[in-house]
C-alpha cells in the first residue's frame, strides 16, 4: 500500500474520488447544492478518479 501512495496517479485519483463523494453527498443532502451541475461534475470526477487510481505505471 505504501508503494501505491508514492504514485502520483493514485494520489490524483484519490483526490478526485473524495471530491466526487463530497459533491454527491451535497447533492442528495442539501437543497442548496442540488443542482444538476454538481451531479454531472461528481459523476465525471468519480469516473476520472477511478481511472487514475487503477492505472498501472510502467516499471523499468
Amino acid at each position: 500500500m505504501l508503494n501505491r501512495l508514492t504514485q502520483l496517479s493514485f494520489i490524483i485519483g484519490l483526490f478526485f474520488t473524495i471530491v466526487a463523494i463530497i459533491l454527491l453527498i451535497g447533492y442528495f443532502v442539501s437543497a442548496l447544492l442540488s443542482s444538476y451541475l454538481n451531479l454531472y461534475a461528481a459523476i465525471t470526477f468519480l469516473i476520472f478518479g477511478m481511472l487514475m487510481m487503477f492505472i498501472k505505471p510502467k516499471i523499468e
